[in-house]
């Protein structure tokens, strides 16, 4: 499991790391709750355990902090304290801490809590999946990629950082399903999610936004590099004929894509201008990409 530790005591933190490493685990160790929030903010992390007083920004803190923030995957927190009153105990809990370790700590202790918390993201990990995928596809549904571009939207304002989104709708679909039936037409859409998610980032997602069409974010992507991502991503559809039931189709898309820098934080301004360049590219002809690019950090568009 991926573990962080907030831990401003340095004796502590080694032992934690150490312990938890041997133990079988990846473990990111930091010395203050700022560099915490930071780290959490940029990579996904199963597991948080802080210690709860810390200068600056505390255990309490950071649990608010994390419990405030929207994401896709849900973050198990242990507070380490020497505290043992009940009231601070329901106070963490307020906070946001799945659970409590006591200072020094005990390593057959740590290894019965991190097995609750394995069970218990296990138990989140399978409701989660079922609340926020496609049942089709099995890539984002509408609500969850939509989350997700909000959050990347702010954070790219407060890293001054850009984030690029691109709408990819299948060409000539209703053909298709009329051609050969729904069926096939599931096939189609299984196959073009399999193809896309294959060419992207590790840290980019795909979602499906409705009907044939798919919502990919992209962080910290400038209009250039999402232009050569859309290119891979259209080259992947069609490169060769989905083998479905009703025989071999043909697959092409096409993909209208905007960027949004510094300041943008509109995702219903972004995405619309990535609908007007889905629009260009079907004018065009389909089976391409178009852009239409937000000036970094302004709310002015140029187009492509």
């Amino acid at each position: 499991m991926k573990i962080l530790i907030a831990e401003d005591d340095t004796t502590s933190r080694l032992l934690f790391a150490a312990t938890l490493r041997k133990l079988g685990h990846t473990v990111t160790a930091i010395e203050d709750g700022r560099k915490a929030w930071e780290a959490w903010q940029k990579d996904e992390y199963p597991l948080l355990i802080s210690d709860w007083m810390m200068p600056d920004i505390d255990g309490l803190q950071l649990c608010r902090m994390i419990r405030s923030e929207p994401g896709l995957q849900y973050t198990y927190i242990i507070l380490l304290t020497a505290l043992d009153s009940k009231g601070s105990y329901l106070e963490g809990m307020d906070a946001g801490a799945d659970d409590f370790i006591t200072k020094p700590f005990d390593e057959e202790q740590l290894a019965a809590r991190l097995r609750v918390a394995e069970r218990i993201l296990g138990l989140h990990q399978t409701l989660h999946i079922q609340a926020t995928r496609d049942y089709l596809t099995g890539v984002w549904n509408r609500a969850s990629i939509m989350d997700y571009l909000q959050k990347e939207l702010k954070r790219g304002a407060r890293q001054d950082t850009c984030t690029s989104v691109m709408i990819a709708d299948l060409d000539h679909f209703k053909r298709i399903n009329d051609t050969y039936g729904h069926p096939a037409g599931d096939e189609i859409l299984q196959e073009a999610a399999r193809r896309m998610s294959g060419v992207l980032r590790g840290y980019d997602r795909i979602g499906r936004y409705g009907g044939e069409e798919f919502l990919i974010t992209a962080s910290g992507c400038d209009w250039s590099e999402a232009m050569a991502l859309g290119e891979r991503i259209c080259s992947s559809i069609s490169s060769a004929p989905v083998n479905s039931r009703a025989g071999e189709i043909d697959m092409t898309v096409s993909i209208g894509i905007a960027t949004g820098c510094g300041s943008v934080e509109d995702t219903g301004e972004l995405i619309a201008a990535a609908d007007q360049a889905l629009y260009q590219a079907k004018e065009a002809g389909r089976n391409r990409v178009e852009l239409s690019r937000l000036a970094a950090g302004s709310r002015s568009r140029t187009w492509r």
